[in-house]
């Protein structure tokens, strides 16, 4: 499915994904010929190869990890997260308060913040972003959740929001949602299918502004002069369509590109001795797993797709986990770049970890597994076949990221181990894993979202309310999970303010979302990454302490990066320099169907972020 990034924020996020912030920089010494072709004169050109295509430039529609982290450097958002410790920090609005009964919420908006069109933007355009989500579903598409609990929204006067909530909500330093100015946005009609790629430039107040895009090609951003931190260092950036990784690695090698993300540990192994290259291997904020279908449906209780009923049975989720080794996958697919796979947040969000203990703990037991299904039913045939109790075999299909290498990898064990059930695998790996998944055309998944610092969206993709309306609609589901218990956990965190107390809430929700068995969490992948040390003077960590570069919660790599030769002072102004940086094909939060937050940005569909 698809990601925002919740890093939605899904919703796949690279889902298929940083969630929030796209991290580095830097800008070439030589400019590459292609670079050089494509751009004349003497201006400064950093130009990124992303390996994953835009879904749309609409902010409310967004779900892929490279849309919704240019959206993250086109406009703010009401806070950000600090570079440092990922702390609430002031964005559009510079201070927030609320009522004492916590159900209104008044932001201060700054005064120094203006759309690129020379317009002033106030809290006018912030209240029509939220009433529009409030009041137009397809608005809601990319960050409904943020909005679903708001009564009314107003701006009493330029620099003032006033938020009315239903009930308290938890995330209201932490609202992931791009602010667009009214004076352009309310001149759109269907919101559904405007995509915001026809007329350029695109007015925003982001560090980047919008002005040029083709489909597959590339997307084209310049400086905003006028961005209240402080104009970004260079001339324009270019994100431009690349797709293989092996090509992205040939090219940093040769300095035609100057970072490289999601690389493989045989990538990362080559590069460690090569002249001029730093490899940095960071804790990662997504994590790796394996969805199961639970029976797709739509909210009006109508099923589809073509999910295998036998993995409607508790039994049959649990024996797949008993025989899924996470250290085989750690130590032979990711050759020890990732942690053992546990709760659903990685071990990064240290407040809200969580993983099982004692007789909870599903541990890999190719014996237990096998007792599970004898037990409940499902015998071998003559020919060693797995059956159910109606007599169709279990074979299963699982959807893999055809430029995944770690999915077609962890695949093969899959194949093996369930093998010696008796259960046959499938594994389809496709360029576009949406199609199928949204229409619950399958019936396992390889899934993956970015966390942003609060868990809600990633969270919020899990419950009833995130399922489509109807069956030809989208929804914000990640999986089609809908659990009555699930979602009243999600309730009671969604309104606790009290740190401890609502920490412990969102362990519980990840206790019962393994105990369902829908989701198989394997692995927290580190963020790997490979810049040249010849063109990145310096650049911005998240967290400031052993961090990773790409993938922020934010826009702090992209925003403060110093090229080498501005850092030494022997810029030269006679000559076009370039930057490229490549996002792999793993790249995403989330957007999952991750069809949703900056943190979003998942990796179910085509974003990992």
């Amino acid at each position: 499915m698809v990601t925002k990034a919740p890093h939605r924020s899904l919703r796949l996020l690279l889902t298929s994904g940083i969630a929030s912030g796209i991290a580095v920089t830097s800008l070439t010494a030589g400019q590459p010929a292609q670079a050089q072709a494509d751009e004349g004169g003497d201006k400064t050109v950093l130009t990124v190869a992303v390996s994953q295509s835009v879904d749309s430039l609409s902010p409310f529609l967004a779900q892929r990890l490279v849309s919704t982290s240019i959206h993250r450097l086109t406009y703010e958002y009401l806070t950000n997260y600090d570079a440092k410790d990922a702390r609430t920090i002031p964005g559009l609005a510079t201070a927030w308060k609320p009522s004492p009964d916590k159900l209104t919420w008044t932001y201060t908006i700054r005064s120094d913040s203006t759309w690129s069109d020379g317009k002033q933007a106030t809290a006018e355009d912030a209240a029509w972003t939220f009433t529009k989500m409030m009041t137009d579903e397809n608005a809601a598409t990319a960050n409904g959740s943020f909005t679903a609990n708001f009564e009314k929204v107003t701006a009493p006067d330029p620099r003032t929001l006033v938020i009315k909530l239903k009930k308290p909500q938890a995330t209201m330093t932490a609202l992931d949602v791009p602010i667009v100015p009214k004076h352009i946005w309310e001149k759109v009609g269907d919101f559904s299918k405007f995509n915001n790629d026809k007329q350029f430039p695109i007015v925003g107040n982001g560090p980047f502004v919008i002005t040029d895009y083709q489909v597959d090609q590339y997307v084209k951003l310049k400086p905003n002069k006028t961005f209240w931190r402080g104009a970004p260092k260079f001339d324009e950036l270019v994100l431009r369509y690349y797709k293989d990784g092996d090509a992205a690695v040939a090219a940093l090698r040769k300095g035609e590109v100057s970072f490289v993300p999601n690389l493989t540990p045989a990538q990362a192994a080559s590069l460690k001795s090569a002249e001029n290259i730093k490899v940095n291997d960071a804790p990662g904020r997504r994590f790796f797993a394996l969805a199961t279908n639970p029976g797709a449906r739509s909210k009006d209780g109508k099923k589809f797709g073509s999910g295998h009923p036998a993995l409607l049975d508790p039994a049959v989720r649990k024996a797949l986990f008993h025989a899924v080794d996470r250290r085989t996958i750690v130590d032979k697919v990711f050759q020890g770049h990732a942690v053992e796979g546990e709760g659903y947040i990685p071990p990064r969000f240290g407040t809200y970890f969580w993983k099982p203990e004692g007789a909870q703990r599903i541990d890999y037991d190719p014996i237990k597994a096998e007792q599970t299904l004898q037990q409940a039913g499902y015998k071998k045939n003559s020919s060693g076949k797995r059956v159910g109790k109606d007599g169709r075999p279990l074979d299963f299909r699982i959807l893999c990221h055809a430029t995944d290498p770690n999915d077609k990898a962890v695949g093969k064990y899959l194949q093996e181990w369930w093998g010696k059930l008796g259960i046959g695998l499938k594994v389809e790996c496709l360029d576009n894993v949406s199609d199928p998944w949204l229409k619950g055309d399958y019936d396992l998944a390889f899934d993956g979202w970015s966390v942003n610092p609060d868990p809600d969206f990633v969270l919020s993709i899990h419950t009833c309310a995130a399922l489509p309306a109807t069956t030809k609609d989208t929804g914000a589901t990640d999986n089609f999970i809908c659990d009555k218990k699930y979602d009243e956990l999600y309730a009671k965190q969604s309104v606790e303010y009290d740190p401890a107390k609502r920490a412990d809430l969102v362990k519980q929700l990840q206790s019962r979302l393994y105990d369902t068995g829908y989701m198989n969490v394997m692995a927290y992948p580190n963020a790997v990454e490979a810049y040249r040390t010849d063109h990145i003077a310096s650049i911005t960590t998240m967290p400031a302490d052993g961090g990773n570069i790409y993938g922020q919660d934010g826009y702090w790599s992209w925003w403060s990066a110093e090229p080498a030769a501005a850092a030494s002072g022997s810029k030269d102004s006679g000559s076009s320099t370039g930057l490229w940086l490549v996002l792999g094909p793993a790249a995403v939060v989330l957007l999952a169907v991750g069809v949703w937050a900056a943190v979003r940005r998942r990796s179910t569909a085509d974003d990992r972020e």
